[in-house]
């Protein structure tokens, strides 16, 4: 028997804690009683916790009345992980911690634990939208901005949202070998570990901001004439200063030189034609300024997994 704890907070995301229970429960109809999952839910200060959707979940136990026998305790995410503090929630996870056998987090859970000081010097991984704000919040966490999940020592943790699903299987795969974590994904309708990563749906290029500097104007001309041919020496007149002086400020602003920008940005732009139109591959190519199929392919493979062509199956 294997106890496995979710613990609850207000504003939590629902199905951050009912994938990886409907994971738990549903290997128990595959395992001897005694190698059953036995899964209770945990509130802070009352036991009537409404999650961000509106719905209120009647939680088993209160975290003061919990036992020293639990095997893994999971923190869902949900906009009360990363907008709101908890410190008697995370004073409790702190000292829990140092005595559970695992622990980690789904999705933005990875707040929480990262307020209790649990992903220092640890690999993490959270949703893709929030790993630039995990990054800043907890400097000494390595995060994992391509990981569906991750295990690293005790700590477990999930991109977002159904990627709890996908940390559970692990779990249970690990605790009863793949057959078992097959026969669950099939009763979930679910691929047992996804293809590729989150990289495959957040963007590569993050969001212009908004002053203006000789830096900006060069991202915002990149963006504007991904069709076109696009030079250090043109981006430079852009900015009006030397390439080298360029090529320095914007690896210095935004963290990766002109031309890796421009190739993130033109992927950027290749997937949301993908995603969105019927558009043969070659104007695909050709509208994100590849100039050919045969090179988007080629860029596709190495920071995607895939093609451009199966990039596009995912979203018909």
């Amino acid at each position: 028997m294997k106890d496995v704890a979710i613990v609850l907070y207000p504003d939590f995301l629902l199905l951050d804690m009912a994938g990886p229970v409907e994971v738990f429960s549903i290997a128990n109809r595959y395992l001897a009683p005694c190698q059953h999952y036995r899964i209770a839910t945990y509130a802070t200060t009352q036991r009537s916790v409404r999650a961000s959707s509106g719905i209120t979940v009647h939680a088993d136990h209160l975290i003061e009345d919990a036992t020293p026998d639990i095997d893994l305790l999971l923190v869902p995410g949900g906009p009360g992980a990363y907008n709101d503090r908890h410190p008697a929630l995370i004073d409790w996870l702190r000292q829990a911690a140092q005595h559970l056998p695992s622990y980690g987090s789904i999705c933005t859970g990875a707040f929480i634990l990262g307020h209790a000081g649990l992903l220092d010097d640890h690999r993490v991984t959270t949703h893709w939208h929030y790993t630039d704000r995990l990054i800043k919040a907890f400097p000494r966490a390595q995060v994992g901005t391509e990981d569906i999940y991750i295990h690293d020592r005790k700590l477990l943790s999930s991109g977002g949202v159904t990627a709890g699903i996908d940390l559970a299987l692990s779990v249970v795969a690990s605790d009863h070998g793949r057959k078992v974590a097959l026969d669950v994904a099939k009763v979930l309708l679910v691929i047992m570990r996804r293809q590729g990563d989150q990289a495959q749906f957040s963007p590569l290029v993050a969001e212009v901001a908004a002053q203006d500097s000789p830096v900006t104007r060069v991202q915002h001309h990149i963006l504007e004439h991904l069709d076109q041919p696009l030079s250090i020496d043109a981006l430079a007149e852009v900015a009006a200063m030397s390439p080298r002086n360029l090529s320095r400020l914007f690896a210095r602003d935004v963290g990766i030189t002109p031309m890796a920008f421009i190739q993130n940005a033109r992927i950027d732009r290749a997937r949301s034609l993908l995603e969105s139109t019927d558009l043969p591959l070659k104007t695909v190519a050709f509208k994100s300024g590849f100039g050919s199929v045969r090179h988007m392919r080629l860029l596709f493979s190495e920071r995607l997994g895939r093609t451009p062509a199966q990039y596009r199956e995912q979203f018909n």
